[in-house]
């Protein structure tokens, strides 16, 4: 098929396992902060805001804004040595926020963090775009996103029984190396796929111009900003439901870590595939699909994690969180698919980084701090479980973020470019 490389059905299932292993490391030492946010508030003396800064802007700042030119990089030269070095770095800052002795060291770590996982995820979505047809990427690129319940629950697990076990520190330093350990085979094993044919040569095309063409296009803004929408709760519920476990719940750390990581295996693993077959099963007969499909999940969701997040006991809690956990993450096959089909081939990294820009900026650097300032907020009124207030309120982000998939729909169908 046009667009695709002629690889084998075997070495395209070795080339999405290995970018699966990658991201899976992306999540791990993105998400491993939330389990261990309680021993570095108490070790440092932070405050929630200080956390939801850590958590948040520290790491979204650099990661969404160097996103764009590492994929422009990526689309001239190798997509698989960006996605190489980017892994080396991050995992090596990884490390380095193990040694932090206050809060400006551990956001200047997280920082580089962000720095080396900008380069991760753009070009990664282009080689899957570059070695799948169309009617398989949804699915594919559901795989490998399943990097994100993977990631979160490997970051979760571990880094709760290693900080429980030894200490904070050992846990960033391990993932961190083991991540570093990674990089060299990735490259060894992964070839570049070769570039599609296409009109106009990725070198002689200007970021300018990529941008000029998404802009156009309205199911672009409208995908972006649900999914930032969508973020802003994702990312900050990844990142204080350990600490609203342990807090509202009387869980411990070890406690906690497999309560999240259980819900974040079982319900993600199975919204992410779950995500990304309905997608390319309904997007056959109607593109519109690939955005009406999360809009559903996200209204669906929010009465359920109301639910659980006011339930009274730690095992209720867990099963009404297990389906709209999985209802969250099914918009990732589809919008992330739909976005890859909003430009011609070669455009394809600098496309998803430009949705990745609005995303994680708005998603990442605003979600955790958010929840966090709004529970230091409601400290006063209500102690201990201000964070479940401030989680109940932000439940607002999966309403608007489902009013904006529903938008995206339409327009989707004239957007779309096989």
């Amino acid at each position: 098929m046009p667009g695709t490389t002629t690889a084998s059905r075997g070495y395209r299932a070795v080339v999405l396992g290995m970018l699966l292993l990658v991201y899976t490391f992306n999540f791990v030492d993105r998400q491993i902060l939330g389990i261990l946010a309680g021993p570095i508030k108490d070790d440092l003396g932070l405050s929630d805001k200080q956390l939801g800064l850590l958590g948040g802007i520290a790491f979204a700042l650099l990661y969404s804004t160097l996103a764009v030119p590492l994929a422009w990089l990526a689309d001239r030269t190798s997509r698989t040595w960006v996605i190489t070095v980017s892994l080396a770095v991050w995992s090596g800052f990884t490390a380095l926020c193990g040694i932090a002795t206050g809060f400006w060291q551990l956001f200047l770590a997280r920082l580089g963090v962000g720095v080396g996982e900008a380069g991760g995820v753009a070009p990664s979505y282009a080689v899957i775009a570059d070695y799948f047809p169309s009617a398989e990427r949804a699915r594919a690129l559901s795989i490998y996103s399943l990097g994100i319940p993977l990631g979160s629950a490997a970051g979760v697990l571990f880094g709760g029984y290693i900080a429980a076990s030894i200490d904070w520190r050992t846990a960033f330093i391990a993932v961190g190396i083991a991540g570093i350990v990674v990089a060299p085979i990735f490259r060894l094993v992964v070839r570049e796929p070769a570039r599609p044919a296409s009109g106009k040569s990725s070198e002689t095309t200007p970021v300018g111009h990529v941008f000029s063409i998404l802009a156009a296009k309205k199911s672009f803004w409208l995908l972006a900003f649900g999914a930032s929408s969508s973020s802003m709760l994702g990312y900050g519920l990844a990142f204080w439901l350990p600490s609203l476990m342990r807090r509202s719940f009387g869980l411990d750390l070890v406690q906690t870590s497999q309560f999240y990581g259980a819900i974040l295996l079982l319900g993600g693993v199975v919204g992410v595939l779950a995500g990304g077959f309905l997608g390319d099963r309904l997007g056959k007969s109607d593109k519109a699909a690939y955005a009406r499909l999360p809009a559903i999940a996200f209204l669906l969701a929010v009465p359920l994690f109301a639910a659980g997040i006011v339930s009274g006991t730690a095992t209720a809690a867990f099963l009404l969180f297990l389906v709209p956990q999985a209802l969250a993450y099914i918009w990732l096959g589809p919008v992330i698919s739909a976005v890859q089909h909003l430009v011609p081939a070669h455009m394809r990294a600098t496309a998803s980084a430009s949705f990745l820009l609005i995303n994680n900026l708005i998603g990442i650097g605003g979600g955790t701090f958010f929840l966090g300032a709004l529970s230091d907020a409601l400290t006063r009124s209500y102690g201990n479980e201000a964070l479940r207030y401030a989680m109940l309120a932000s439940l607002g982000f999966y309403l608007l973020a489902a009013l904006l998939m529903w938008l995206a729909s339409k327009p989707l169908r004239q957007d779309w470019v096989d």
